[in-house]
């Protein structure tokens, strides 16, 4: 993996917190990190080149007007004032690199002097177990302070650990030894074939982020949330409320947001087109 900062700019010292998505169900991990890039009017610093993920090239998702400036498939955001670092991730990892990957992303935040990594990501609204709406949406997490993954920080804004966390299980330990170089993907992995339902979780790309980093000696917190496809703003907010409470910030601390509210990204505003033609009913 190589960073490459633009002309002009470099990583600051100061923004020891790294922010990023792990790709899932609705994409809600990468909505987030829109939101909050867009709402702390953070810089764009650099790109990552990784040759695990796979390329591609869009506008630019946070510009009223075009300037010429193009979206990559990994950005590097400072918002200085509050010392954070954002990773926006637009395309997927290639099919059975995403260990590898995360391995490189552990490489770069800590050659770079990260001290906390925050992954937002989203879970199967459909795999469930026990649903409680009776508090509205609710926020699961995953943290490295602990064997167990529980952390004190986290329940005391009540939320719920991941219960399908569990450090002794084959697919969580068996991820573990990846990350900590004592394996390869090729040694000790079960067949398609016998993969039970407590190996779902530890093969989605949270987990080998999670523990990519954690093996890289890094404090890391997974923020989720359960959703289904379709418009998952509700639940980007929801994330990025939940990244900016573990932080202890607010919209209004984030510089240049004069309104104290979170800032739409533009991008949003053509996700599902103009509305019908009234005509048609």
């Amino acid at each position: 993996m190589q960073f490459i900062v633009e002309e002009g700019k470099h990583l600051h010292e100061e923004c020891t917190t790294l922010v990023l998505p792990a790709l899932s169900i609705g994409n809600v991990g990468q909505l987030a990190v829109d939101l909050i890039v867009s709402s702390t009017r953070a810089e764009r610093i650099g790109y990552l080149d990784d040759p695990h993920v796979l390329p591609c090239v869009g506008n630019d998702a946070y510009g009223p007007l075009p300037q010429g400036e193009l979206a990559l498939p990994l950005e590097a955001y400072d918002s200085l004032p509050i010392g954070l670092t954002l990773l926006q991730q637009r395309s997927p990892v290639v099919k059975g690199m995403m260990v590898e990957f995360a391995k490189n992303l552990a490489d770069f935040a800590a050659a770079s002097g990260k001290k906390h990594v925050i992954v937002l990501s989203s879970l199967d609204f459909g795999r469930w177990r026990n649903i409680d709406m009776s508090s509205g949406l609710q926020t699961y997490y995953l943290s490295s302070t602990s064997t167990d993954g529980t952390d004190d920080y986290c329940e005391g804004l009540g939320w719920k650990k991941l219960q399908e966390y569990n450090p002794t299980q084959r697919g969580w330990k068996y991820l573990s030894t990846l990350a900590e170089g004592n394996a390869t993907p090729e040694e000790n992995l079960p067949f398609e074939d016998e993969l039970e339902e407590e190996d779902y979780y530890p093969s989605l790309p949270f987990a080998a982020l999670f523990s990519c980093f954690k093996a890289k000696g890094l404090k890391v917190t997974c923020l989720l949330c359960y959703c289904s496809e379709g418009d998952n703003m509700p639940e980007a907010f929801h994330l990025a409320e939940a990244a900016s409470k573990l932080l202890g910030l607010s919209p209004s601390n984030f510089h240049g947001n004069e309104g104290g509210k979170w800032v739409i990204p533009y991008s949003w505003r053509t996700v599902y087109g103009p509305p019908p033609d009234i005509g048609m009913f």
